[in-house]
């Protein structure tokens, strides 16, 4: 394979664990019903914590869905690293780095304490990969780019 064919499969697994991982995150808000989140943000500091506990889920599933799509990549990346800015400057930045921190043993497996910002750093490393590069050949993006072209 060349590097040039190489370079348009490339973004595929990014978006997929992306957009996944945002839809999975988003879905577990909702599905709990945003409340518990809202109250979650308070108690973080987080302003408008009723409005960011709202709007917040759905940026994350749809947006996730967008990037697992390759749909608007570039466009739909923005509000998903502000959310992980967020979420590493109110929630997890205070818990330092490692989002896994062992913390205890247990007669059941490890006890584990609260995740860092490992995590919302490789997040947005992979959306800005993916504002640099594109979604790759098999995306909406890119079927829209083949349309344009041939008109």
């Amino acid at each position: 394979m060349q590097n040039s064919t190489k370079q348009l499969f490339a973004p595929l697994p990014l978006r997929l664990i992306i957009g996944a991982g945002f839809m999975a995150h988003g879905w577990a808000k909702i599905s709990r019903g945003t409340s518990g989140f809202e109250k979650l943000l308070a108690l973080q500091g987080v302003p408008l914590p009723h409005i960011n506990g709202m709007v917040g889920p759905y940026v994350e599933l749809l947006g996730g869905l967008a990037i697992l799509l390759g749909a608007y990549v570039s466009i739909t990346a923005i509000p998903l690293i502000f959310t992980m800015l967020v979420a590493t400057f109110f929630v997890q930045g205070h818990y330092g780095f490692s989002s896994v921190k062992t913390i205890g043993l247990t007669p059941t497996g490890p006890l584990f304490g609260p995740p860092g910002y490992e995590i919302n750093l490789l997040y947005i490393a992979g959306l800005i990969t993916l504002m640099l590069t594109g979604a790759g050949i098999f995306s909406i993006d890119a079927s829209r780019q083949k349309k344009h072209r041939a008109t």
